[in-house]
């Protein structure tokens, strides 16, 4: 069984009328196995109207260059996961009966056919190198990430979040406006419906960044209509299996619950 947790207040009063999901798959990720991916596609599909799911794939290969990995083996092996987690996604899809899987899986090739990601992409970019503000959010972002990837109290230098921050505004654009950047690429779910509604990001953590980004504290906003939340499968109860089934039924937290 999955809960989902609206990132904010907005977030939460978008939620009833959400109609395409984005679903975040990270490289180098073991938290998304083939039982669990099956799982979250089973009840996207019975929630929402479109699904899809993104891989940023070939821009991992800039935080694995902040890690020390020179960039031509840092390239190849962002290329190698990709592929991986690109074929994880869609056995699951296959194995829950969808037709042509791969068409819901987006990965950075296929983004960059895309003229509104490239357009958000561009603005985060702009923004980055002319807002001190937003350039240090977007900075403390890559931290988080780089943090959990060094030794015990190592800390990433200047030059390393630099490295590694390419990889967060590339993920940018699926944050401000999931629909418009993934050309609301996706399944038909529950309603049968193409209505509008809004459009939500998934993912299973938290990120500081995008509380604020929500919250439309920093100088780059999401498009009206767009949310996040966090999903992640509920604990099992004791004595209890701890499979989930492909469609689980899903129940809401409060925000702020860790």
């Amino acid at each position: 069984m999955f809960e989902i947790e609206p990132l904010t207040e907005n977030c939460r009063e978008l939620l009833p009328e959400a109609a395409v999901a984005c679903i975040g798959v990270s490289p180098f990720n073991s938290y998304f196995s083939t039982r669990r991916l099956t799982a979250l596609a089973g009840w996207a599909m019975e929630r929402f109207e479109r699904v899809c799911f993104f891989v940023p794939d070939t821009v991992a290969a800039y935080t694995l260059e902040a890690l020390g990995c020179e960039p031509g083996r840092a390239r190849h092996k962002a290329r190698s996961q990709g592929r991986y987690v690109h074929n994880k996604i869609t056995t699951a899809l296959r194995s829950l009966g969808v037709e042509e899987p791969r068409r819901l899986v987006l990965g950075m090739e296929r983004l960059g056919g895309s003229a509104r990601y490239g357009q958000l992409l561009a603005e985060a970019h702009l923004l980055f190198r002319e807002d001190a503000s937003f350039r240090a959010a977007c900075l403390e972002a890559s931290r988080w990430v780089l943090d959990r990837r060094l030794p015990p109290g190592a800390a990433p230098s200047e030059e390393q979040l630099r490295r590694a921050v390419r990889y967060f505004l590339a993920e940018l654009p699926l944050f401000a406006d999931s629909a418009g950047a993934t050309g609301a690429t996706g399944a038909t779910g529950a309603a049968g419906s193409t209505g509008d509604g809004s459009s939500f990001f998934l993912y299973h953590q938290r990120v500081a960044f995008l509380e604020r980004f929500y919250r439309r504290e920093l100088s780059w906003r999401p498009v009206p209509g767009q949310g996040f939340v966090v999903v992640r499968e509920r604990a099992p109860e004791a004595g209890t299996a701890g499979a989930v089934p492909a469609a689980a039924p899903v129940g809401e937290v409060s925000h702020g619950a860790r």
